[in-house]
C-alpha cells in the first residue's frame, strides 16, 4: 500500500476538550475512499518516530482528518496552530 503525507495546521473541534485533528488533503480522501467503512479509512500514522493505528475520519464536506491523540502530542509538544507533518499508510480493520 502506498504512503500519503499529511501537512497542515493542529485544529480543536469545538467544543473545549474536543479533538485535536489534521485535515487531510482532498486527493487523500479521494483515493483512499474505497477503503471506507462507514465513512471511516483505517491507518497506520507516523509523526517522527510515533507510529500509532487510528482511522481517518469524515469531516462531512468530503474530506477526512486524523486525530492527534494526547500522547502522540505531548511525545511532540503539538498544540493547536502548530503546522505538523505525517504519513498515513491504510491498514486492514
Amino acid at each position: 500500500m502506498d504512503d500519503y503525507e499529511i501537512t497542515g495546521p493542529v485544529e480543536l473541534f469545538p467544543p473545549p476538550g474536543g479533538w485535536m485533528h489534521v485535515v487531510a488533503p482532498q486527493h487523500v480522501s479521494d483515493e483512499l475512499a474505497p477503503l471506507a467503512d462507514r465513512g471511516l479509512i483505517a491507518v497506520r500514522a507516523l509523526l517522527g518516530e510515533t507510529a500509532w493505528d487510528t482511522s481517518l475520519l469524515p469531516r462531512g464536506d468530503g474530506r477526512h482528518f486524523v486525530p492527534l491523540k494526547a500522547a502522540v502530542r505531548d511525545a511532540h509538544g503539538i498544540d493547536v496552530g502548530d503546522h505538523v507533518t505525517l504519513t498515513v499508510t491504510p491498514r486492514e480493520r
